[in-house]
């Protein structure tokens, strides 16, 4: 049972906006995956900021990032559409056009101050595509410069994009003092030794860094009066590093944490079940300033009556890893009880080529740690095949009783049935919103769009 009832009426959240214009706040992490968060029930991670926004707002249980892959992920927070939609801008690295409107683009014409610090839309080349700056606003070395440059009484719309906890995992070191390996839970689909253990120390490490970050940041907000006067939101663009998740759309590539505070239109303390995509946010900032939502958009805001009891995923080429620039296309659906993916060319290694291309190196959409180079050298089955192997055109996962996703059942006449239904949804949602593979499931539109990262040099 759901146990969320949820801000006000939407004549409510247009009065509101209208009297006071909210500063918007957002806080992001760079691969971080749900439920990796004290108040999401992880036993080992300490994140009082997170935790107090949750518990002073509202806590999100299913929220996605439905493309696994940085820079389209970014495209979508920014655009409130899906990514296939988007052009090149669905990959890694791929060009986003500044002719589709952004919620930063919008709240700027409106009189927003903008601007971000670290990581803002990317990994990518906005100037090679007509951007006068980062999609994300001008950038700024911290959030202190970015007030010091916004005039007296301007609302503004801050993007802290941080650079935590992307690998390698080398920072709030001194925090694995307080961590219990033993206690960390090692999901199915990695072998549990030592050395996977301590890979996922170090990745909550700089969790609770990105925490503290975000911490500082909120007290700075209190020090100015200007807190409760803040929508803010903490989130994750990407589920986390680790073997099987960045890049895969498997939960722990695509459900993220997410907590919202303001205190204006949200009461404190409610827990909201249904899904919810980082697309929504777009919606959800202009809403709370009182703009009007561009008709593209096919993500709803978060202030809405709109629910969802399922969530469509997707990826195109994440790096570039395979030889003749390929992506791995993958259309999907996660609804309450099952995870279904279409493959659509199973023929393709979904980690990338086993041999060096262009990026990375060897299963390259893997991105290299500890645990990864243990795979490489020792080759743990069933860890190595079903991690780093080719998969078949189709999978189906009952996320109930296999929560990690690793026992295909796609092949199981007795859910024959549950697997058509599910694809069906999955074709209609992608010919609902304008998926150029609802039409061409073979395109190679993405295999020839340019990849603006540069070609790694190997010894």
């Amino acid at each position: 049972m759901t146990r969320w009832t949820f801000l006000f009426s939407a004549a409510a959240v247009a009065a509101q906006a209208a009297k006071t214009r909210p500063n918007i706040l957002l806080l992001l992490a760079d691969n971080w995956a749900w439920p990796h968060a004290a108040c999401a029930g992880d036993p080992v991670i300490r994140t009082p900021t997170f935790d107090r926004i949750a518990r002073e707002g509202v806590l999100f249980t299913h929220s996605f990032a439905p493309n696994p892959s940085c820079s389209p992920s970014r495209a979508l927070l920014l655009t409130g559409q899906e990514t296939h939609r988007l052009g090149a801008a669905a990959s890694l690295y791929g060009n986003m056009s500044p002719n589709i409107p952004t919620y930063t683009g919008l709240l700027e014409k409106d009189g927003y101050f903008t601007g971000f610090s670290d990581k803002g839309w990317g990994p990518g080349s906005p100037e090679k595509a007509g951007w006068a700056h980062n999609p994300a606003g001008r950038s700024y070395p911290n959030f202190d410069a970015f007030l010091q440059a916004k005039p007296a009484g301007q609302a503004f719309c801050y993007w802290f994009g941080s650079h935590d906890p992307h690998v390698p995992w080398n920072r709030g070191q001194e925090r694995k003092a307080h961590m219990d390996a033993a206690k960390v839970k090692v999901p199915a689909h990695l072998p549990d030794t030592p050395v996977v253990r301590d890979d996922i120390l170090n990745y909550y490490c700089e969790v609770e860094q990105f925490d503290f970050e975000c911490g500082e940041i909120l007290k700075t907000l209190e020090a100015r009066g200007e807190l409760d006067n803040t929508l803010i939101v903490m989130t994750s663009d990407n589920g986390w590093q680790m073997p099987r998740g960045l890049g895969n759309c498997y939960d722990l590539g695509v459900r993220t944490p997410l907590a919202m505070r303001y205190p204006a239109m949200i009461r404190a303390g409610q827990v909201r079940e249904d899904y919810v995509s980082f697309g929504d946010l777009a919606p959800t900032f202009l809403e709370a300033a009182g703009i009007a939502a561009p008709k593209t958009l096919t993500t709803y805001s978060l202030f809405s009556n709109h629910r969802r009891a399922e969530m469509f995923v997707e990826r195109e080429r994440h790096a570039n890893v395979r030889k003749g620039d390929l992506s791995y296309p993958v259309r999907g659906v996660r609804t309450a009880d099952f995870l279904y993916l279409r493959n659509f060319e199973p023929d393709r290694w979904p980690a990338g080529d086993p041999e060096f291309y262009w990026a990375v190196g060897p299963y390259g959409d893997v991105d290299d740690s500890p645990t990864k180079q243990m795979l490489l050298k020792d080759k743990p089955q069933p860890f190595f095949d079903l991690i780093l192997g080719k998969r078949p055109a189709e999978e189906l996962y009952d996320v109930k009783r296999d929560p990690d996703q690793v026992h295909n059942l796609a092949a199981d006449p007795k859910l024959a049935k549950v697997k058509i239904a599910l694809a069906a949804k999955v074709q209609a949602w992608m010919q609902d919103t304008g998926d150029p593979r609802a039409t061409d499931p073979h395109t190679d539109f993405w295999d020839r769009a340019p990849y603006s990262g540069a070609k790694l040099k190997t010894k």
